[in-house]
Formats: C-alpha cells, sequence, structure tokens
C-alpha cells in the first residue's frame, strides 16, 4: 500500500470511529460532520467560601465541576489578600497541586480606571479576565445614556489597549444604581465598543425577573456577553434572611425559570464562563458554614442548570 493510500484509510478510520461515538452511520466517502453538544464551562466564585483560606477552597473547586477559580477581595471576601501575602509564586504552586488554574479576579474595588497593574497580575498568573463595576451617570435614558455610554468607552480606551497587549478580558457587570444596569446601557455598550477585548458579565440578579427579557438580551449581546453570572435575585441579599430565604439566589431554588435562559446561552453558542452565585449577609461570610456544604449547594445549582440543557 502506498503512503497516500495508507493516509485516506487513516483518515476514513478516525472519521468513522468519530461518527460512530456521535452515532452517526456513514457511507463510504461520505463527509463528517459532528456537532459537538453544547456545555456550560464553570467558574467557582472564592466569595461563596467566603474569607476561608485559599488552601481550604483550592481542593474545593475540582469539585463543584469547576476547573477554574474567580478571586474576589475585601469586603466579599480576602482570597486576593491572601495572594499578597503569600506570594504569587506559592499561590501558583497551590493551584498546581489542586489542579486549578486561575480565571478571573474580580476588583470593583478598584474601578474600572485603575485595572492596568492588575490585568498584568492576573496574566502572569494565567488568568484571562479581570470584571468590575462601569463609573459614569446614573438613571439616564435615551440620547443621554447613549452619550454617557460613549464617553465610558472614550475614558476606558486606554485600558482596553493594555487588556488587548497584555491578552485580558474586562467584564463589566450590569451592577445596580450604575451607568451599566439596563438593558439599554447594555446593548451601547456592546455596540459603540471598540474592542473585544470588553463586554458584559451578565448578572440576572439585576434585571427584571423574566426569563423572555433575560434571554432576549443574551441573544442581543451575542459575544459581548463575555461573563455569565447563574443568579436571580431571590428574596435580596441586602437584608438579613433566614439562610433558606437568603439562598434562593441560587439557580433552582427561586422562582427565576433558567430553562430560556440557558437556550439563549446555547444559541448563541456561548462558550465563556458561567459562575453559579449569590452574595451573603453580611459580606465576607461563606454561603455556608463548612466548605463541604458550600460545595454542595454550588453543585445542587449546576445540576439544575445540566438539566436546563438537557430539556
Amino acid at each position: 500500500m502506498n503512503t497516500s493510500s495508507l493516509i485516506s484509510t487513516r483518515r476514513e478510520f478516525c472519521k468513522r470511529l468519530i461518527a460512530g461515538a456521535a452515532g452517526v452511520r456513514l457511507a463510504a466517502g461520505a463527509a463528517v460532520e459532528v456537532k459537538v453538544p453544547f456545555r456550560l464551562r464553570y467558574i467557582t466564585a472564592s466569595s461563596l467560601y467566603g474569607r476561608m483560606k485559599l488552601d481550604v477552597i483550592l481542593p474545593e473547586i475540582r469539585r463543584t465541576g469547576a476547573g477554574h477559580v474567580d478571586i474576589w477581595p475585601e469586603s466579599h471576601a480576602n482570597q486576593r489578600e491572601q495572594i499578597e501575602q503569600m506570594g504569587s509564586d506559592e499561590f501558583a504552586a497551590l493551584l498546581k497541586e489542586h489542579q486549578v488554574k486561575l480565571g478571573i479576579v474580580t476588583r470593583y474595588d478598584l474601578g474600572p480606571f485603575a485595572l492596568q497593574k492588575e490585568m498584568r497580575f492576573i496574566k502572569k498568573l494565567g488568568g484571562s479576565m479581570i470584571i468590575c463595576g462601569a463609573s459614569g451617570p446614573r438613571g439616564l435614558k435615551g440620547r443621554q445614556l447613549r452619550s454617557a455610554v460613549a464617553d465610558f468607552i472614550e475614558k476606558m480606551k486606554p485600558h482596553i489597549n493594555v487588556a488587548e497587549k497584555v491578552g485580558i478580558v474586562v467584564g463589566i457587570e450590569n451592577h445596580a444604581n450604575s451607568l451599566i444596569e439596563s438593558t439599554d446601557s447594555m446593548k451601547w455598550l456592546a455596540e459603540l465598543s471598540p474592542s473585544e477585548h470588553i463586554g458584559i458579565a451578565l448578572a440576572p440578579y439585576h434585571l427584571p425577573q423574566e426569563p423572555a427579557l433575560i434571554s432576549g438580551l443574551i441573544r442581543n449581546l451575542g459575544r459581548r456577553m463575555v461573563h455569565f453570572y447563574a443568579w436571580q435575585h431571590g428574596m435580596g441579599c441586602h437584608k438579613k434572611l433566614p439562610k433558606e430565604q437568603e439562598l434562593l439566589q441560587l439557580p433552582g431554588r427561586g422562582k427565576l425559570d433558567f430553562k430560556p435562559v440557558v437556550s439563549a446561552l446555547k444559541a448563541i453558542n456561548y462558550n465563556g464562563w458561567t459562575e453559579i452565585f449569590m452574595h451573603p449577609v453580611p459580606r465576607g461570610i461563606p454561603i455556608l458554614p463548612t466548605a463541604k456544604e458550600v460545595t454542595d449547594q454550588i453543585n445542587r445549582s449546576r445540576e439544575y442548570m445540566e438539566a436546563c440543557i438537557e430539556e
């Protein structure tokens, strides 16, 4: 058998092996097009574990079905400060030991115009995203809102340029009482932004709890949605409530139906991270007393999210 025949035979074998795994029956010489099933890619926020030590949190990350961690600072947690205390080399060693990668560092405390040093820190440790809020006037609508969003983007350009050079994406959360809060403000940011290195970190918690509205927004944002918080309003996160009521922020516990939302993620072929999320009251405590209990709650919500894919 000559070389070209051997290569052709191997290709045919591999083609049929892939098709067989996908349950596809092919005629000889037929082209193979195997559709990869849609899956959510999870990341876990260190803040869900409060101010627990990193050597306690990192072993839990893979148990939550995630391969990456989102590091939070005070006052929601203090893992970013822990890294400063131990040094980045020791943190990198901890990540390696527990087979976890840094994905995101959340820095609302820095604001959007003081991120450049942190971007380089994140990249050095293998991360690829920083999340913060927007800065600008609040409560605007129409042309005034569009103008304010355009002004914000203009001010962000030096920081976006650094993000492009370093290889970091800036996620802007649609946080309540901020410039980027309403669906219109998010659409303007997506439309006016000059770079794919800045986009929306979408938090349904801060939106009307209407599946059609949220899923429609996801479809409109498309690739400009760079992060997704699997987080609903429930009974809120600012007033101390019985734990069962506080946990209603988690997917599968509160009233929000995530099935249309997940369907929209599938429709845009969303490949960013999904972060099962909530805030405890007060900030800085774990959502439940022990690391195992926190992990179990994350997994309960992850099972719900996975069921939404299948339906």
